[in-house]
């Protein structure tokens, strides 16, 4: 009879991660989580109103008391509502406009085409800081970094002599700890605004936040992210992953790692000439009137300006109209769109995978509709604010303590969507109340969504991503996962929560037309 192995002893994080691990598969689906929400909210209005809780209004002084939902009249707004509840909702059609687009990009091979040669054709010196990018440049395309990148960057590391984890830990620290930065505008930018505007729209029922609201402090974002990211694989994980012959990948796509063949690079000069020339004609529409003959058709008709113009305002649809040329200028080249068929294809591909989430804004809708019928969104504003402005703290402290509160949230429910669904109709307002716009409430919501990413086995693609080290390390687990990733994880908050300090400190504009207070000539 032999004698049983004695269990492997638990380290201090392995514990911790359990404990994470058991919270966040405790919790709901998001879907019914909101569901959940939304029948607390009737629940709490009734109570609220019994008890007759109320507020003065910020604005006109007004009294401001709960509306119960949990009666007759109650009843027939929330059935009468349903639909209009959904189809209105802001982040719905901003989505699923630039995800058609979208679509057609990633359905003709564009856009694995365009980040495969980005990588291959970087020198071997700087090939960790052109995954770390690469990583944070295809967020724009949801989530084809995760399944196309981590794999291909252990692939390129294992072919230049390197740990292949090594790669994959840069990769998906790009992909998912820079998931709020990028030089470019994706699919996530307008479905965040859409829940910001409608949260902030609690306190200024005609505010408006752009998809491009925090564009500026983005594009800074990349360079810091790359660079940092860069820092920690060569100064921090490469010491854990030595340069040695490892595991051939059996079971990987080499496929993935060549580069393009004749069929892409044409399609690619194709893709090029498209996007130069919708860019020009944007441009042409963008100049001043009377600069060029026929200039200044995309700024705004009574003053001239470009903010708050037809350009701005329309952003979605020009992410849409990108994605169209540009996928179908390659398909052609590429010949892998041959007809109007293939091009409807890749736009109902997209849609196809938005199933969930069309469940889930269905829910979201309902709770955000209630939480502003009752009043409660306002009522909760207003006391946390005075109760923040008891406090006294300076607006750094101030939005560093909600960055860190959000990365905390982030280790239990990692959708960022159905995270801000929940979180802005609270902290939107409230800060507003404080002097701050939903713009700088968002940018920070933002920061600590991002850097617990890699370290969130509640994030979607926590497991994908455990398989891949598996192939290398067959018996790496979600600890392996986190102890690689720990220490991108810490770099990003300190490195992103610095910048974020300084740029509040300095008052720099995060994005077009979006200031950092509110009402905008407000100083807190």
């Amino acid at each position: 009879m032999t004698a049983q192995a004695a269990p492997a002893k638990r380290t201090a994080i392995d514990r911790f991660l359990a404990i994470v691990e058991r919270g966040g598969n405790a919790l709901p689906h998001p879907a019914t989580l909101f569901a959940l929400l939304a029948l607390g909210v009737v629940v709490l209005s009734a109570l609220a109103s019994w008890i007759g809780l109320s507020v003065a209004h910020p604005a006109t002084g007004a009294e401001v008391q709960a509306v119960n939902l949990l009666s007759i009249e109650g009843l027939h707004r929330m059935l009468t509502g349903a639909v209009t509840n959904f189809t209105s909702f802001a982040p719905l059609g901003t989505v699923l406009v630039a995800l058609i687009g979208i679509g057609v990009a990633e359905h003709s091979g564009l856009i694995g085409a365009s980040l495969r040669w980005l990588v291959l054709s970087s020198p071997r010196a700087l090939l960790t800081p052109v995954l770390v990018f690469a990583g944070v440049m295809s967020n724009m395309a949801s989530e084809i970094g995760y399944v196309l990148l981590v794999p291909l960057g252990a692939l390129i590391f294992q072919s230049a002599g390197r740990h292949p984890i090594l790669g994959m830990a840069a990769v998906f620290a790009g992909v998912s700890g820079g998931y709020s930065a990028n030089l470019l505008i994706g699919t996530i930018d307008p479905l965040l605004s859409g829940l910001s505007q409608e949260a902030a729209r609690i306190i200024d029922p005609a505010y408006t936040v752009s998809p491009l609201a925090n564009w500026y402090f983005m594009i800074v974002s990349t360079p810091l992210i790359t660079a940092l990211g860069w820092w920690v694989t060569e100064g921090v994980v490469a010491h854990r992953f030595p340069d040695t012959p490892t595991a051939s990948g059996e079971g990987m796509d080499s496929e993935q790692a060549r580069g393009l063949n004749a069929a892409e690079r044409r399609g690619m000069a194709y893709a090029l000439f498209g996007v130069v020339a919708f860019s020009l004609l944007l441009l042409w529409g963008c100049l001043p009137a009377g600069s060029v003959p026929g200039a200044g058709f995309l700024r705004d008709a009574t003053t001239g300006a470009l903010l708050k113009s037809p350009f701005l305002s329309g952003i979605v649809a020009i992410i849409f109209l990108y994605g169209v040329i540009a996928g179908v200028a390659f398909g052609i080249g590429a010949g892998t769109i041959k007809s109007d068929e293939d091009v409807i294809k890749g736009m109902s591909a997209s849609m196809a995978t938005l199933g969930g989430y069309l469940v889930l804004v269905f829910f979201a809708a309902q709770f955000v509709a209630y939480f502003n019928w009752t009043q409660l969104g306002l009522i909760f504003a207003v006391e946390g604010a005075e109760f923040l402005k008891s406090i006294g703290l300076p607006s750094v402290p101030l939005f560093i303590g909600f960055i860190l509160l959000t990365a905390a949230a982030n280790l239990f429910m990692g959708s960022a969507s159905a995270k801000w669904a929940l979180m802005a109709p609270v902290f939107v307002p409230m800060f507003m109340l404080l002097g701050y716009s939903p713009e700088v409430t968002q940018v920070a919501y933002r920061v600590g969504d991002s850097v617990t990413n890699i370290i969130s086995p509640m994030m979607s693609y926590f497991a994908l991503i455990i398989a891949f080290f598996q192939r290398y390390e067959p018996k790496a687990g979600i600890g392996t996962l986190v102890a690689t990733m720990l220490p991108y994880s810490m770099a990003f908050l300190v490195g992103w929560s610095i910048v974020f300090g300084v740029w509040l400190a300095f008052g720099f504009p995060i994005g077009p037309d979006s200031p950092l207070t509110y009402p905008a000539a407000a100083h807190p």
